[in-house]
């Protein structure tokens, strides 16, 4: 009875100790920010799926696609805690291998406050790992929209 107890024990610590979907679609986006913070474009690259689409809406209203080889090469350039965007998580859904995630975000460059928006994201399951597939954001100055 006594290994019986202990296996079952276990067994339940295995389960609850396993990552939920909504757990590692955060820390795919939670590393992008990571990567931005750090200047790191290895990290930045690894959370983005092969073919990403990166596009911002201006303040013109024009939606704007960026390459991403232009995109790692700006942060290439910065040096760490230049760049420090503070998201928080509205909304995840997830279906499948398919995530869409909403976070409102204020953007910090070497310190002071450069922007604020709200980035889209979709992820897609690739081999066990969720990758960003299309991010879309705007950016403006004023937060109190």
């Amino acid at each position: 009875m006594g290994k019986f107890l202990v296996g079952l024990l276990f067994l339940s610590s295995i389960c609850f100790a396993q990552k939920t979907d909504n757990d590692a679609i955060k820390e795919s986006v939670e590393k992008l920010f990571t990567g931005m913070k750090n200047a790191d474009t290895v990290m930045l690259k690894s959370v983005f799926a092969d073919n990403a689409i990166l596009q911002t809406i201006t303040k013109k209203e024009v939606v704007k696609t960026e390459k991403m080889q232009d995109f790692l090469s700006s942060f290439s350039k910065l040096s760490k805690n230049d760049a420090d965007e503070k998201i928080r998580f509205e909304a995840i859904n997830i279906d499948g291998n398919l995530a869409s995630v909403f976070t409102p975000y204020e953007f910090y460059y070497k310190g002071k406050f450069s922007h604020c928006g709200a980035n889209s994201f979709q992820l897609v399951k690739q081999n066990n790992v969720w990758k960003i597939q299309y991010l879309i954001d705007t950016r403006r100055t004023n937060c109190n929209k």
